[in-house]
């Protein structure tokens, strides 16, 4: 090889076209030329991924078989271990999320809000904004935030699971120890995963993936090459490496309807039943409904809300977040192709009584706890409901529910008011089974305890 063609080549290594040092490749050209699919994934997301920075108030006391202990365990939340018994304080946890909606919603992990009293978020341009949460399913470790921003916010582009093939390629976007808008790669190791973390606690049909997933992960997107949603980052193996695990799309567009329902979060009724990904098509209409007196009909399609575009059923059921009661709204329908409208009025219902349907339903005499209570108990502000009285050969007496245990959810919900409580047992009936999880305190030890509670 003459001395010439060495020089070549050793300037083509240098990123030199053709060996001549008087063309050097511009800095635009290096970038291209290293350009890769992960690169432009990132790019395309970064805006919609939010850091989410929690504050939860903790009182340490001994406790066995906490929730806390086994979320510790299994999710990559940094949950802060006891320091001194007796003592209070201010406890911040790190997770992530994105945009799912561009008025501000924001989908993240239940287990990185669960029980907290602030929760800021912040975006890749410095921008900070406080959230309050929406709608929270523990069972399916999801969770809905609200922020109110100055303008519509870019949101995720979302894809499928139902198609992922084992080996592809993924990309993981979040917060890990607060390192903000963290980027990992890797592939999909595995699909359909089972995670058992407590007694009648799972989660099934996992993504497992081995791109770095590390506390401050939860909540995050889990991006194919295209740069579609296909999972929620939600949990990792502590004792491997690189085996994570994320809640497909595909659960989470199912789970949503019935998270962001106006019925079920608000004391409203609207009759109305929607679904579908490519449309928003109405599937049910409640007799004597707001919606059926409105003229709306099974089969319509709602392509607006006041206005305001709707593309599928999640569209509809972020949009009607923000309606009040009372007040008419237009929906514009297509029924057999022909456009439509009609005005419907979201009602107010009287609010169920949730001390005499506990009475009733279970045999439990509850109320809400004092600020003499919280501190004689140590808890804080928010723990549940406090259980003052059992009727004996109840449903309650019969599983070893007592007084001074602590009610902390119901179902899939916590409760802390009397209120909440009765909005979800106004839906219970004889023979049904509501799953719980509380506390009881004894002594200087502070016990979960969970249990099923069957109707009477």
């Amino acid at each position: 090889m003459s001395f010439g063609s060495v020089l070549a080549c050793v300037a083509v290594l240098l990123g030199q076209p053709g060996g001549d040092p008087e063309r050097p490749q511009t800095a635009g050209a290096r970038q291209a030329a290293r350009r890769t699919p992960v690169v432009e994934v990132f790019e395309a997301n970064r805006d919609a991924v939010v850091n989410i920075s929690s504050t939860r108030v903790v009182s340490v006391r001994r406790r066995a078989g906490g929730m806390e202990d086994w979320l510790g365990e299994i999710f990559d939340s940094p949950f802060s271990r006891p320091r001194r018994f007796g003592q209070t304080y201010r406890a911040t946890s790190l997770g992530s999320g994105f945009v799912m909606h561009p008025d501000g919603y924001i989908l993240t992990n239940a287990h990185v809000v669960a029980r907290t009293a602030e929760r800021k978020v912040s975006f890749a341009d410095g921008r900070e904004f406080e959230a309050r949460i929406v709608a929270v399913d523990p069972k399916k470790d999801l969770a809905v935030l609200k922020i109110d921003p100055p303008s519509p916010l870019p949101t995720i582009r979302l894809g499928r699971s139902d198609d992922l093939m084992v080996g592809e390629t993924v990309v993981a976007i979040g917060n890990p120890f607060g390192f903000k808008h963290t980027v990992t790669s890797g592939v999909i190791s595995a699909t359909g995963r089972n995670i058992e973390v407590d007694e009648g606690v799972a989660f099934r049909d996992l993504i497992q993936t081995d791109a770095s997933i590390n506390p401050g992960n939860s909540g995050g997107p889990l991006l194919n090459i295209l740069g579609e949603l296909i999972g929620v980052n939600s949990a990792i193996r502590g004792d491997a490496e690189n085996i994570g695990f994320a809640i497909p799309v595909e659960q989470l567009l199912d789970q949503l309807p019935e998270m962001l329902n106006i019925e079920h979060l608000r004391r409203v009724r609207l009759g109305l039943g929607v679904s579908g990904r490519d449309a928003a098509e109405v599937t049910e209409v409640s007799a004597e409904s707001p919606a059926e007196k409105a003229g709306v009909r099974p089969g319509d399609i709602i392509t607006a809300v006041d206005g305001e575009p709707v593309k599928c059923d999640t569209d509809f059921y972020f949009t009607l977040l923000d309606k009040h009661a009372n007040r008419p709204i237009r929906l514009d329908l297509l029924r057999k192709g022909q456009p439509r409208t009609a005005q419907v009025t979201i009602r107010e219902v009287p609010k169920p009584e949730g001390a005499k349907l506990a009475r009733q339903l279970f045999g439990l005499q509850i109320h809400e706890l004092t600020p003499p209570e919280y501190r004689r108990l140590r808890l804080r502000p928010g723990a549940g409901l406090l259980v003052v009285g059992v009727e004996q050969d109840s449903p309650a007496d019969e599983i070893g529910i007592i007084p001074g245990d602590i009610i902390s959810s119901l179902g899939r919900y916590y409760v802390s008011t009397l209120d909440e409580a009765g909005e979800l047992l106004q839906y219970v009936h004889r023979g049904d089974e509501v799953r719980f999880n509380g506390l009881r305190v004894e002594q200087d030890e502070l016990w979960h305890i969970s249990g099923t509670l069957a109707a009477r």
